[in-house]
């Protein structure tokens, strides 16, 4: 099923993102750790992409086990920069030849060493290409409501994501927040630039400190004083985290639902205890 479908339907939703081992050897273990996922019966599954496609292989793997043994729709994430146009025409190949009808296109962090292939440059590049050669395929790209973290001023960052989205996409999928109201302002402000396309909010729960520290580091993101609170006094006891971090995840997507967002995409750091809870916690509001 394609995804565009699933946000064509006017009722709740809840899809996880899940992530594929750095090597093989771990690759029975996020099997499980998916399907345990899968078995919630969420409206998709996403499945990331290594740096410099170093887990492309297993990507489609997980992605194939995640549809094929649970019925649950998925997508595939591919990135572009350190990837030749043969190894990107390879990999979408593949891809449609395996049935999926869905794939997220990124430009991708660039490599620690600095590696990259020259033949794309922005995720605009990719996209131009993956229309091209699967005109059928459903395409989702990534935006961020505080700003690219690469990106100086808010306005330049809008102006490339509509030049993204007229390249061919479907549908975008935000970077995490912890602040509805940013998202809120990031609606208005795209779609006064005419950007019309739906978009998923990326919901993470955080449940350990350590968490927050990195996922900040690594976005950018801004923490309301309200959730930095929560860290100060839950941080040093998991399961006071673990619970509060769930919850005030729940808070958001609930929010986001009473306001009219009906699709909200979790990263859920492949923890399926995780995924259960907001969904627990959730039955009746989804239902």
């Amino acid at each position: 099923m394609k995804i565009s479908d699933i946000l064509a339907q006017n009722k709740p939703s809840i899809s996880f993102e899940v992530f594929p081992p750095k090597q093989e050897t771990g690759l029975d273990g996020v099997k499980q750790a998916a399907g345990a996922i899968a078995v919630l019966e969420p409206s998709f599954m996403s499945v990331t992409y290594g740096a410099a496609g170093s887990t492309s292989k297993l990507t489609i793997e997980v992605a194939k086990d995640i549809r094929d043994l649970h019925g649950v729709t998925v997508m595939p994430h591919l990135t572009c920069v350190a990837s030749t146009r043969e190894q990107i025409r390879d990999m979408v190949t593949k891809i449609q030849a395996e049935g999926i009808e869905n794939i997220m296109a990124l430009r991708g962090d660039i490599p620690k060493d600095g590696v990259i292939a020259h033949d794309y440059l922005h995720a605009s590049d990719l996209i131009t290409d993956i229309r091209a050669i699967a005109p059928d395929l459903c395409i989702g790209g990534a935006c961020y409501p505080e700003g690219h973290v690469e990106s100086e001023h808010k306005k330049d960052d809008i102006d490339f994501l509509k030049f993204k989205v007229d390249c061919g996409l479907d549908f975008l999928t935000t970077q995490m927040f912890f602040d509805n109201n940013i998202f809120y302002n990031f609606l208005y402000r795209i779609k006064d630039k005419g950007i019309n396309v739906p978009v998923i909010p990326g919901i993470m729960p955080v449940t350990t400190a350590k968490q927050l520290s990195r996922s900040v580091q690594l976005s950018g993101t801004n923490v309301p004083e309200r959730f930095r609170a929560i860290v100060d006094r839950f941080g040093d006891d998991p399961d006071s985290m673990r619970q509060a971090g769930i919850i005030y995840a729940c808070e958001q997507i609930i929010d986001l639902i009473a306001n009219g967002v009906n699709h909200i995409h979790v990263y859920s750091m492949n923890k399926p205890e995780v995924a259960k809870a907001i969904l627990d916690n959730l039955k009746y509001i989804l239902e």
